[in-house]
């Protein structure tokens, strides 16, 4: 009888080929470049934590620059639709769907130092009811809302009059139009050729986006000071892919998901912000306007306005509440 083996090799081989068929590989629609923030500091260990937790089992990719489906704006849905797994994106841009959620937005809801997670994570159950059919992964703050322009330096209030504004939702909007600005809306990706070409004399977001959208080149000055309040964001799972999770990944997930990935993912961004105002300090071509308490208060003075008539319209008072820890 003629006796037939495997070599060691071979059987490796073929058991490398069976992992490597049974590996599930969840998907995690990234509409900004691979060189955004979000990727080291929130898409990469979280495909860490549940490669190590699955001893690779189960996998996340990051499927960058809209690969999944450009616009931002549609990241929820792509979710929901199972386009992708796992997903980012900005309340903002379909404010209509988070009114809640977008309280912690507003100018002067939140202190400039006060960390914008960890006011989402207070206030969740105030705000669950608005992330539906998803398992809700992360939700976090950006670092607190500057005034950058292409070529005007802003100092007062009135120095904003007429100008036209990019704005990331209705709550900025809302912010600039009472400031005197005219808020215009359009997706972060065409800032840059917004203000080269004058479309947009300026933005008001966090100052990280001066790297992550290479901004720093089109933008000649800045200005800090004013609680112009700041940007939310969230992350978020199909809910059927995240029921459906074998038990080691989903322990894995719901050991980094909710405030602890959300804390590393806005320190995150508050570095990157830190950062590229450090560097804005040190260009020769950029003004950097430092307003002190003085300075800022005709901004802020304006803009509490805006924060009670959003709070009274949504009903907002008892979310209001939460997310300060009261």
């Amino acid at each position: 009888m003629k006796h037939t083996s495997l070599s060691i090799a071979t059987v490796i081989a073929l058991g490398a080929t069976l992992s490597s068929a049974s590996a599930q590989e969840l998907k995690y629609a990234n509409w900004a470049p691979p060189t955004h923030t979000i990727n080291a500091a929130q898409i990469e260990p979280l495909a860490k934590a549940l490669s190590e937790g699955t001893d690779g089992a189960v996998t996340l990719r990051g499927y960058h620059g809209g690969e999944l489906g450009a616009g931002p704006a549609d990241q929820y849905v792509r979710v929901l639709q199972g386009t992708a797994d796992m997903g980012w994106g900005v309340q903002g841009y379909t404010s209509s769907q988070f009114p809640k959620t977008l309280i912690a937005e507003l100018p002067g809801a939140l202190p400039l130092d006060a960390p914008g997670y960890k006011a989402l994570w207070q206030g969740f159950d105030q705000i669950k009811g608005e992330y539906p059919q998803t398992e809700v992964i992360a939700l976090w703050g950006s670092e607190p809302n500057i005034l950058m322009m292409h070529d005007k330096e802003v100092r007062t209030p009135a120095d904003l009059k007429g100008l036209k504004i990019r704005v990331a939702g209705s709550i900025s909007a809302a912010a600039m139009e009472a400031l005197g600005a005219t808020p215009v809306q359009i997706p972060m990706t065409q800032v840059y050729n917004g203000l080269q070409t004058g479309l947009i004399d300026g933005v008001v977001s966090g100052a990280s986006i001066l790297s992550d959208f290479k901004l720093n080149e089109v933008v000649g000055s800045v200005t800090t000071g004013p609680n112009l309040g700041r940007l939310t964001f969230y992350t978020v799972m199909n809910k059927p892919a995240y029921d459906g999770l074998p038990p080691k990944a989903k322990a894995a997930l719901d050991a980094v998901k909710g405030e602890k990935i959300s804390k590393m993912t806005e320190e995150a961004w508050i570095a990157t912000a830190a950062a590229a105002l450090d560097a804005a300090r040190a260009s020769d071509s950029t003004t950097v306007i430092d307003l002190d308490a003085a300075g800022a208060q005709p901004f802020n003075d304006a803009l509490a306005d805006v924060t009670d008539t959003y709070v009274s319209k949504v009903g907002g008072a008892a979310t209001l509440a939460a997310m300060r820890g009261e």
